[in-house]
């Protein structure tokens, strides 16, 4: 077997990994009760699946220009990607989105608590 058969056949390997993975999150978007299992589902399996996808390009397209691309298109999807899961969960806490029953700590609470009587002390002013 040569080292080109072997990486195509650790490309194709991790092609359909992260195609899979990537599904399953699509799955979870869909099937999943709440916002924070949701928001769970859409980040973790979503960025590894495509972190594999990028792999597995990378190891078959083998030219520089293409394997800096790529990593470019990684490095920006693991500094958005969980930027943006937590900003939408801080934005839906709020306004009860979330099954709190399924928390196990909530830490924002005390800290909405405040920030609620402090809006109230303002009305009052």
């Amino acid at each position: 077997m040569t080292l080109d058969a072997a990486l195509d056949i650790v490309a194709s390997v991790c092609l359909i990994t992260g195609a899979l993975l990537s599904l399953a999150a699509g799955v979870a978007l869909v099937r999943f009760p709440d916002l924070l299992t949701r928001m769970h589902a859409a980040a973790k399996p979503q960025v590894l699946g495509l972190l594999l996808v990028l792999v597995g390009c990378a190891l078959r397209l083998r030219t520089g220009v293409d394997i800096t691309t790529l990593v470019l298109v990684g490095v920006f999807q693991l500094a958005t990607a969980p930027v943006a899961a937590h900003m939408v969960g801080r934005a839906a806490y709020p306004h009860d989105d979330i099954r709190a029953d399924l928390l196990i700590t909530d830490e924002l609470a005390a800290h909405l608590d405040r920030i609620a009587g402090d809006r109230e002390d303002a009305a009052r002013a």
